[in-house]
């Protein structure tokens, strides 16, 4: 793990004692879009930013955000946060992170401006495709790995957007109220553990407010919490524009400022911050720590002096990070439903195959705001099952219904910082001449037992940074398509590329559900290996899919999505641990996934070793095909004296099994963490004396039941 040594601080304590004034404003904010003024005189570089979560973003000019290159800039396009969220698994999640620090140095860059951490508290988040999950235990872990692997390329990882950057409406002034107990148990943790486990050595202020204060001028968040109570001595950038006040941020523990304007000298760590300090306003000993913060991190980077001999060098675009990128589809595809045994489809038996919609033959690594990425290449569904089948299957397409090919223009930077909605323009007739030529293709496969598999979901228009959805119903009408096929032929296999849960009306008609999320550049070539049981899926669910969006306690309980101000009234009660505690029907549960074979499990002993709580039984592949399991443990604290949810995740792993095989599995856990909780009484973290332990396949299928008190 990366750490900022002592040695770090005084060699930046030491060069910082050597600047005026002026070169030290120059290193903390923008110089350009991405990069901070350099010092040349003393050896000082520039320090380079660059999004993002899902690869290395293009190059653009230094004052403008119109592409620089050709081809120079292509990258692998890594799965969004929720895949690899639902992989379960921390090695590949790992991989993850290599792959993305290792292109980000190969591009010269020092930081990248990720894993995207923040909770998924309602469906309709713009974001949520880059960000992970509802729990913030697997966010912690599934992060806290992707960090640990980026910065093994001497880069840093910045974990971004602290804190609860929960909606894209009004994102740069809408204010939160948040209870101290749920930002203490669900928006918190992850940044926590990417700082105290993940050595994490930069951090993003958020755009938005938290109790009547900006992120980005919070002493609570900023100081108190993150480098006071934490430990954090590194440095933390603003989001792109989010510093409002240069006297309120200069005063906490804000380091850098950028943003997405080219008016770098008016910037407010700029000319207003030297005019503050002249004045008198500003303390130049506040600036002194900024500086000092950035100067640790190049120093830990070894970009500095003579060890900037000793930096690693980085790669991108390669075939070692292609075949990561797949590594890592292929185990966050989610089987929601296979009740008719329908997949795998037969690859030697079928000799003609219909797909049908608009997200078989669509790219998505050109939208989604500073996640767009200049792919070296991208498989679609469509190319993906085609190149894989070769000549030997028939495949005919439909579009079934319009939706474009997203392409995100240079200008959509600056138009984020103005709220945008969405475009309602109705494509009414061409969407009715691509559904009735679809559905009479889908009757004649249907007739002669031929399989028809519906490619469909959500785009960038969607899924899309500045802008939140304002329902969860899939777009272009796709639920009249769907609901029609259905009716030809119920054993279609229905395939959605998203990154946000959708409502699915017709989910009871359907016997087959693949969920395939937005998959980087191998995405395709995942999806046909699975759909024809060259892989087994072993995704599992990073949240809820609720039935509706009136069920959703952010919806229900608090309020999202308004203008000024959002409640967050449900506490500590987000995602699952709000539908299990209250008995609320959801149509796929948190965890939630199936495989190709079946998994039983036996045995469960509960024992103390260490301080740590050994959580041990036994799976069986009681199946006839190999397959990865993912036992969850969660806990139910007994004994608080407060209101608690039923089930709360405390770890997991996953296991690799064959056919009959039957394993030991052991969850380890420490004890003080898996009980701890933040009481409203002492207003401070207590443990718990006693909890249930529950373990099984997710929070809906929980099959081992234990006591400890």
């Amino acid at each position: 793990m990366t750490m900022i040594s002592e040695a770090n601080k005084a060699k930046a304590r030491a060069l910082t004692a050597r600047l005026t004034l002026e070169e030290k404003i120059g290193m903390i904010h923008g110089a350009a879009l991405f990069h901070t003024a350099p010092v040349e005189r003393l050896g000082i570089p520039a320090m380079t930013f660059d999004d993002g979560p899902m690869g290395v973003r293009a190059d653009t000019h230094d004052d403008d955000w119109a592409p620089l290159h050709n081809t120079r800039d292509s990258v692998t396009y890594l799965p969004s946060g929720s895949a690899v969220a639902s992989t379960w698994n921390p090695a590949l999640a790992r991989l993850t992170g290599e792959t993305l620090g290792q292109e980000a140095r190969g591009r010269g860059k020092d930081v990248i401006l990720g894993p995207s951490i923040n909770i998924k508290r309602s469906p309709l988040c713009g974001r949520n495709f880059e960000y992970m999950s509802e729990d913030p235990l697997l966010t912690a872990v599934q992060g806290t790995a992707i960090i640990d692997g980026v910065q093994e390329s001497d880069v840093a990882a910045c974990p971004k957007h602290f804190a609860a950057n929960n909606q894209e409406t009004d994102r740069l002034d809408v204010d939160e109220s948040i209870g101290e107990r749920a930002l203490r148990e669900i928006y918190l943790p992850a940044f926590r553990a990417a700082v105290q486990q993940g050595g994490a050595l930069t951090i993003m202020g958020a755009y938005n407010l938290v109790n009547g204060t900006q992120c980005c001028e919070s002493e609570e968040l900023l100081d108190r919490i993150l480098r006071d109570e934490w430990g954090f001595d590194g440095l933390v950038v603003s989001d792109w524009s989010a510093v409002k006040n240069t006297e309120a941020s200069a005063k906490v523990g804000l380091d850098v400022e950028m943003g997405v304007t080219p008016n770098f000298d008016d910037y407010y760590f700029a000319r207003p911050l030297l005019e503050a300090v002249r004045d008198g306003r500003v303390s130049e000993a506040d600036v002194d720590r900024k500086v000092e913060h950035v100067l640790a991190v190049m120093d830990a980077l070894n970009m500095l002096g003579d060890a900037r001999a000793e930096r690693k060098a980085g790669s991108y675009a390669t075939l070692a990070h292609a075949q990561a990128a797949l590594d890592v589809a292929r185990e966050s595809i989610v089987l929601l439903k296979n009740s008719a045994g329908v997949l795998p489809l037969d690859e030697h038996g079928t000799k003609r195959l219909l797909i049908i919609g608009a997200n078989a033959d669509r790219i998505h690594s050109l939208g989604g705001g500073s996640a767009v990425i200049k792919a070296v290449h991208e498989i679609s569904p469509l190319l993906g099952i085609n190149g894989m089948l070769g000549g030997n299957v028939d495949i005919t397409y439909a579009e079934g219904y319009w939706a474009p090919q997203v392409n995100q223009d240079d200008t959509w930077q600056e138009d984020s910082l103005e709220n945008s909605a969405q475009d309602a323009t109705a494509e009414a007739e061409r969407t009715r001449r691509l559904r009735d030529e679809a559905l009479a293709l889908a009757r004649e496969f249907a007739a002669s037992g031929d399989p028809i598999i519906f490619i469909g979901g959500l785009n960038h228009d969607y899924d899309l940074e500045a802008r939140d959805r304002t329902a969860m119903d899939l777009p272009y009408g796709q639920d009249a398509l769907i609901d029609a096929l259905l009716d030809i032929d119920p054993d279609a296999v229905l395939v959605f590329v998203a990154g946000s849960p959708v409502a699915m009306p017709w989910e009871p008609k359907a016997s087959t559900i693949v969920w395939n999320w937005y998959n980087g550049m191998e995405s395709g070539t995942a999806l046909a290996e699975t759909l024809f049981g060259r892989v087994e899926p072993s995704g599992h669910l990073p949240e809820t899919f609720p039935m509706t969006l009136d069920d959703c306690p952010a919806h229900a309980i608090g309020t999202f999505g308004l203008e000024g101000h959002v409640d967050y009234t449900e506490g500590i009660y987000v995602g699952y641990r709000h539908y299990s505690t209250n008995d609320v029907p959801v149509r796929f549960c948190f965890g939630h996934g199936l495989t190709y074979t079946t998994f039983d499990y036996t045995d469960l002993r509960v024992r103390e070793a260490d301080g740590d709580l050994l959580v041990e039984f036994h799976v069986r592949n009681t199946g006839a095909r190999p397959g990865k399991a993912v036992p969850q443990v969660y806990l139910g604290l007994e004994g608080t004296g407060e209101d608690r949810p039923r089930y709360e995740l405390k770890g997991f792993t996953k296991v690799a099994l064959e056919p009959g095989e039957r394993r030991q599995v052991t969850v380890r856990m420490p004890r003080a963490d898996a009980l701890r909780y933040w009481s409203e009484r002492m207003h401070g973290f207590c443990v718990a004396p006693a909890a249930a332990i529950l373990v099984g396949e997710s929070v809906g299928d929980l099959r081992l039941h234990a006591h400890i008190g």
